[in-house]
């Protein structure tokens, strides 16, 4: 004891950040522990989960799948050879056409009057009101799709292969900004770009892909994320690689349309967020279906709900009510124009990129808002709920650190902490198109009743 307080105090805070000022101030050297109490109501479920016999190595399983998935695209087909008659799929947990948000309701309209369904958006909405198509989530049919998520028989969808695993998935194409379906807008220039790109750009994209061969989406998104993007909300390097990767063939395939699609591309810095999507996918499906696993391997949102799915738990959505994003807005627009959060982009951040990987992309703040140090906070901050580092994706600002990847329930309830997420903002009303762009959380309910489920799961 005489030995202790003989020598200058070392002092450890644990969780007290107004005490570690105090002491610094003081000169007194300090050690700062970040320390986070468990989410409230999770301690009984989370002893249990934790104690699960399976759960380490079920979760080793998993995650080591999800980081070996090697997504090739290796194809463009029409919706109709992937969807069942009279199905339209939307983004996010399922959801009714009473319960959907304005640019869900906007979205469906549109593919209505596309697929020549209805005589004019009363009728559709008349009709979708009466369950004239059945409504299903995109994930149920290894799909995902952007904003609202809708696809209709007569869109086209990207193809991507897990040439490690085995499995397929599909995302739609990028229409582009504006006015666009994927924000609910149906008005003439909408319908008459989706029938452009059934009658010119779908085909035009499987001739080429029928020329190069399957393309190496995972070697293209960590070139991209090498090049400044994080490949959510931006994409610019990596729509420049695929047009390198697509351009001669698309000349090849379609010589007389080949000026337009190629211009409609190189327009449209988003072009490649569907294709990684559908590559991010494809690589947390690789994920499903791991018993004891607490891994999350989906997240998305349907502009009503915010839903999650875990590897342990198969196809069971859990939710809590979707968040309005902080961020920045466009023109006039302010947060009493946004709906809540849509979309199944959050795939990417369930891969380990996009809000995961803000750290390589310091561009994203300008668009999202903050600042550069919050860039690399948030990734930082997304290795204490994640189970592994990506090994091909890497952070150069991080000394070429893989980007944090695999959700975890349990450290989510144990740190506090949720994913992050970056996200563009719909408008409420259908049509608006996007008000802006910024962060969001999800709900705790969601990881809360996943985790309640897992226990419960435990014989």
């Amino acid at each position: 004891m005489s030995s202790l307080l003989d020598a200058p105090p070392r002092v450890i805070t644990v969780g007290a950040g107004l005490l570690d000022e105090a002491l610094r101030a003081q000169a007194v050297p300090t050690t700062p522990v970040a320390w986070r109490p468990p989410l409230p109501g999770t301690a009984e479920d989370l002893a249990r989960v934790l104690a699960d016999p399976r759960r380490h190595e079920a979760n080793e399983w998993a995650v080591a799948r999800l980081v070996s998935a090697r997504p090739h695209l290796v194809g463009v087909r029409r919706a109709s050879e992937v969807l069942g008659p009279g199905v339209f799929l939307h983004a996010g947990p399922p959801i009714t056409w009473e319960r959907a948000s304005g640019p869900m309701r906007g979205a469906l309209i549109g593919a209505m009057l596309l697929e020549d369904l209805a005589a004019d958006e009363h009728d559709a909405a008349d009709r979708l009101a009466a369950g004239a198509v059945a409504l299903r989530p995109c994930h149920e049919q290894a799909t995902v799709g952007p904003m609202a998520g809708v696809v209709s028989p007569s869109m086209w969808l990207f193809e991507v292969r897990d040439d490690e695993h085995g499995g397929t998935a599909y995302c739609s194409l990028n229409e582009g900004l504006g006015k666009v379906l994927r924000y609910g807008a149906y008005g003439p220039e909408v319908l008459e770009r989706l029938r452009w790109m059934d009658g010119v750009l779908g085909p035009a994209l499987a001739g080429a892909l029928e020329r190069t061969g399957p393309i190496d989406l995972r070697w293209l998104m960590a070139q991209a994320l090498q090049m400044g993007d994080e490949l959510h909300n931006r994409n610019r390097a990596a729509t420049s690689l695929l047009l390198r990767e697509l351009a001669p063939a698309v000349v090849e395939a379609a010589p007389s349309d080949a000026a337009a699609v190629l211009r409609f591309i190189h327009g449209n810095d988003h072009f490649f967020l569907n294709a990684g999507m559908a590559a991010a996918k494809a690589a947390t499906d690789a994920a499903r279906d791991v018993p004891g696993s607490s891994l999350v391997v989906a997240m998305a949102r349907n502009g009503t709900d915010f839903g999650i799915q875990v590897s342990g738990l198969g196809g069971r959505w859990f939710t809590g009510p979707a968040g309005v994003p902080d961020g920045l807005y466009l023109g006039s627009y302010g947060p009493a124009d946004a709906n809540p959060d849509i979309g199944d982009s959050t795939i990417t951040e369930t891969s380990g990129v996009g809000g995961f990987a803000m750290a390589a992309s310091p561009a994203i703040v300008r668009f999202v808002g903050g600042e550069v140090a919050d860039a690399v906070r948030a990734t930082r901050s997304m290795y204490e709920i994640t189970l592994a580092e990506h090994p091909a994706f890497q952070i150069p600002g991080l000394g070429f650190r893989g980007t944090p990847v695999g959700i975890d329930v349990t450290l989510v309830a144990r740190t506090g902490l949720l994913p992050v997420v970056n996200t563009g903002i719909a408008g409420r009303v259908a049509g608006t198109g996007q008000v802006g762009a910024g962060l969001v959380e999800p709900p705790v309910e969601a990881f809360t009743s996943a985790l309640r489920a897992l226990a419960e799961a435990i014989k």
